[in-house]
């Protein structure tokens, strides 16, 4: 049962919607979800490796649904794309103009990063239909809209809603018990894309990792960042460093989420946001990998795949 198994699981969420958890949605153990009248159907997001895409597939099958004709990526990480692959010769690949450039610079980077994970056949796979600010699509009768809040968890993110059903799909902007992680996009950023879910009104949350929810978690993500923001300026005007201000935080009401070494990591992008540089400006990953593992034990934190 969700909040229990430790399984993939499907729920339905409304007539032909689903959501597809993985527990416990740590690194790389992210959501998906697909919409289908039985004719037609839209997938968002895929997996980390090729088992746990199959295992996706054979779930969403086993529903009736026929193969995706459109497969939306929310953004371009590897947990959420490096099984496109395997709806590419069927399916149209969504996303927006930016999510393709990342998701080809970064290449295979959690091989990099978790090199022991058997990711299987998983070649790059980026979106051949892309869009800038908004694009409407339709999943049989189902009214489909995808929104580009701007930078913020990735310079590529796009919101993914439902507007008969209220639901949406939000990608990495919302993690349901995990540390918020915004490195590769903006933390002011975030805080504004965290407006726009808002003002969307939707009554069920599918999160990026975590469990299904409704709005409420917007709020837990909005403390936590503003936090981050508060302690970069504390910590920036005393002239330390990001790992130095990391090591001497009090997390107080966060320190039951899930990845709390992401904290260091959300320290060098906004210190980078206090030193004017251009929202989503590529960090040095080796130091903020290197300082996330300092803050783990010495060691890189483990994939969940």
């Amino acid at each position: 049962m969700p909040g229990t198994t430790t399984e993939p699981y499907l729920t339905e969420l409304a007539n032909g919607v689903h959501a597809y958890v993985q527990p416990d949605g740590g690194w790389c153990l992210s959501n998906a979800g697909f919409v289908s009248d039985g004719r037609t159907t839209l997938l968002v997001d895929t997996a980390a490796t090729e088992r746990r895409t199959r295992l996706l597939r054979d779930a969403l099958l086993a529903t009736g649904a026929p193969m995706p004709s459109y497969v939306v990526n929310t953004h371009h990480h590897g947990d959420h794309t490096y099984g496109n692959t395997l709806f590419a010769g069927e399916a149209e690949i969504v996303g927006h103009a930016a999510c393709v450039k990342e998701q080809v610079a970064a290449g295979h980077q959690l091989h990099m990063i978790w090199p022991e994970v058997e990711y299987g056949e998983v070649p790059i796979t980026p979106p051949t239909v892309t869009y800038e600010d908004r694009m409407d699509l339709a999943a049989g009768g189902t009214e489909v809209r995808l929104i580009h809040p701007g930078p913020a968890h990735t310079i590529g993110d796009t919101i993914v809603w439902l507007p008969e059903q209220r639901i949406v799909f939000t990608g990495d902007l919302v993690f349901n018990g995990g540390t918020p992680f915004v490195p590769f996009g903006s933390l002011s950023g975030s805080l504004r894309a965290l407006g726009l879910l808002r003002s969307l009104d939707a009554e069920i949350v599918v999160p990026g990792h975590g469990a299904v929810c409704d709005p409420g978690a917007y709020d837990v993500v909005e403390r936590y960042l503003h936090y981050v923001a508060a302690l970069a300026a504390e910590g920036r005007a005393a002239g330390r460093t990001p790992l130095e201000t990391a090591r001497t935080a009090d997390l107080g009401e966060f320190a039951g989420l899930a990845e709390p070494e992401r904290l260091v990591a959300n320290l060098h992008r906004a210190y980078a946001e206090m030193d004017g540089l251009p929202l989503g400006i590529p960090l040095d990953l080796v130091a903020v990998l290197t300082d996330m593992a300092a803050m783990n034990g010495g060691r890189i934190p483990a994939c969940h795949a």
